[in-house]
């Protein structure tokens, strides 16, 4: 193997890919949008939702300085950089909302609360809004769990979005409701394949496209458990037609794919655009990059081929990588050998649940996760797939397949994920129980509360209090 070319082809394939994400990024993105701001009469309030809630709030903040009120900002955790002026910025859980999801969606529906037509309400939306921006319908609980389930059952994110605007307060163009009379400006940063506007963050500001047909159809599809109440909420449509709202969409993945070809031309490569509206599973999107490197690498030809999408992933263990990472874990096996690199990165900085952007993966990947190398006791461990030659010649050789017996091996094995399997599956029985009986909770407790008398509650308790000598 040529380390050297293969050194040369990882290194061009990270500056492609950063080359691309640098012309997109929410900085230059917001910058270009609100060239067409229009001018307002009134008080401008910024709400900006999103992975890159921060960048695009500080960007807008710089553009636009005094001019803006009031603001709120919604990101992940760990993406707020530091304070904006005097903007309230809130971190929340991605990609399934929790209670600071909510306490940051309602302090945004407060700052846009009594506004009047000569207002106006500057909206930045980024990848991962609908998780990040969230008023449920349902318990949150049930909430999350739904969520969850499709996120495992490999949903993509046009039918996940199907299912949470119409569980959500604020999805489906109902927070454009909520900021009525007021004009709202939305800046929306695409990471939805073909960028349609209800889809990108569940269309808090847009109207919605869908319908309670296709909303039930996901259901029985993918085998979904829900709530009679969460049931009955999807029978509601949201809002079809909004008159407050005028949409700019900027950083689209097509866009990405162009600048990401135009940076591979000027490395010299032959540059082909496959397509940017890529949908299927991660690892069948690798394997047939790394089919497509086996036919064509060797022919003296720097070719590199561009790919935008939207790939998923059927959960099945409890790793921490993103759809990213397995795309290019996938392509692998196939690269073997090969003077080809295999590059999968998110957009928005993040893969899955973790700090990395995604993967690479070349021609030499397949023997260095087969082996691995201790230098300093002079050992190097093969797996049953490796024969040592990625290990250096200092280290001794020791393959892990016959270190036990194979027979016995196998069965622990299959013993293993027999009991993974099944513990699952008491997992996700236990968490459907616990969200089922806080649904049960949640009813009875709205049966009973408006008949409490939560005063004399208080007053009867401090007199006890009192009589005990506990005050």
């Amino acid at each position: 193997m040529d380390s050297k070319t293969l050194q040369t082809l990882r290194r061009d394939a990270e500056d492609i890919c950063r080359s691309a994400i640098e012309a997109s990024v929410p900085d230059a993105a917001i910058q270009r949008a609100l060239a067409q701001l229009p001018p307002c009469q009134g008080r401008t309030v910024l709400v900006s939702i999103g992975k890159a809630g921060w960048q695009t709030a500080k960007a807008a903040y710089d553009a636009l300085g005094s001019t803006i009120e009031q603001g709120v900002v919604v990101t992940k955790y760990g993406h707020s950089q530091g304070p904006i002026g005097d903007l309230a910025i809130y971190e929340a859980g991605h990609p399934v909302p929790d209670e600071h999801s909510v306490r940051a969606t309602e302090a945004a529906l407060a700052a846009v609360s009594g506004l009047c037509a000569r207002d106006r309400v500057l909206f930045l939306v980024s990848g991962g809004g609908s998780a990040l921006f969230e008023r449920p319908l349902v318990p949150l609980a049930e909430l999350e769990d739904i969520t969850g389930q499709m996120l495992a059952c490999g949903a993509d994110i046009t039918q996940i979005n199907t299912i949470r605007k119409r569980l959500s307060g604020v999805k489906g163009g109902r927070f454009a409701q909520l900021c009525a009379p007021a004009h709202v400006y939305a800046i929306l940063l695409s990471d939805v394949i073909g960028d349609p506007p209800d889809m990108i963050a569940s269309g808090p500001a847009y109207p919605d496209s869908t319908t309670t047909a296709q909303a039930m159809a996901l259901v029985s599809r993918y085998g979904l458990t829900l709530s009679p109440q969460a049931l009955d909420l999807l029978e509601q449509e949201p809002p079809k037609v909004l008159d407050n709202v005028t949409t700019v969409i900027t950083g689209s993945v097509a866009q990405l794919c162009r600048d990401a070809a135009a940076r591979a031309e000027a490395l010299g490569y032959r540059t082909c655009l496959l397509t940017d509206r890529l949908q299927c599973e991660a690892r069948e999107a690798g394997r047939f990059l790394s089919a497509m490197a086996g036919t064509h690498a060797g022919k003296g030809e720097k070719t590199a081929y561009i790919l935008g999408g939207e790939t998923v992933v059927h959960l099945t263990g409890h790793g921490l990588g993103g759809r990213n990472q397995e795309l290019a874990l996938a392509a692998a096996e196939g690269l073997a050998g090969l003077k080809a690199v295999v590059a999968s990165v998110g957009s928005d900085g993040t893969d899955g649940p973790t700090d990395a952007a995604g993967g690479i993966t070349d021609g030499a990947t397949a023997d260095t996760l087969e082996a691995l190398a201790i230098p300093a006791l002079g050992l190097g461990f093969v797996s049953d797939l490796g024969d040592g030659t990625a290990l250096p010649e200092t280290c001794r050789c020791l393959h892990l397949d016959r270190l036990s017996a194979a027979a016995e091996d196998r069965a622990v094995r299959r013993a293993l994920k027999a009991e993974a399997r099944m513990t699952g599956g008491l997992c996700e029985m236990a968490v459907l129980s616990l969200a089922a009986a806080k649904a049960l909770h949640d009813e009875l407790e709205a049966v009973y509360r408006p008949f409490v008398d939560f005063t004399g509650l208080t007053d009867a308790a401090n007199r006890e209090i009192a009589r005990l000598g506990l005050a």
